[in-house]
């Protein structure tokens, strides 16, 4: 199954990699204004949380859950949004979002607010070698 798995093209377009938990890849969303991961679990053909089988639906709450720890710990946010839509991208995906009481989007969803602001070459570099360590803490 995980043989054939591709990324979604939207996905490889609008985010960075930033290392393979046991079941998810960790991606980077490459908008500087607000700190957020993604997970896509490495299934082909998955669309919603009912095509993982048990164990993997387990595997990815265990993997939400270190996310968020990562979230919270990377950024201090206010809260963390996690959610797991597929409206635009159906390959099964879940976003973890650090919110803040001053974010452009705030109280609102993260989503069609303002202009992505991709993140400068370092400060993405940065911040990808920052949340991979983190994940290797957890």
């Amino acid at each position: 199954m995980t043989d054939e798995f591709t990324l979604d093209p939207r996905l490889v377009a609008d985010t960075v990699p930033v290392g393979d938990l046991a079941l998810c890849s960790v991606l980077l969303m490459d908008d500087a204004r607000f700190p957020w991961l993604i997970l896509v679990p490495r299934r082909t053909g998955a669309s919603e949380l009912t095509d993982l089988s048990a164990e993997d639906a387990r595997d990815l709450m265990d993997e939400i859950r270190i996310a968020t720890g990562v979230m919270l710990t990377l950024a201090k946010p206010d809260k963390v949004n996690v959610a797991a839509l597929g409206n635009v991208v159906p390959q099964l995906h879940v976003h973890v979002i650090g919110r803040f009481l001053s974010d452009p989007a705030w109280p609102s969803p993260v989503w069609g607010v303002g202009t992505g602001q991709p993140y400068p070459h370092h400060a993405r570099a940065q911040m990808i070698e920052r949340i991979g360590a983190l994940f290797a803490a957890a």
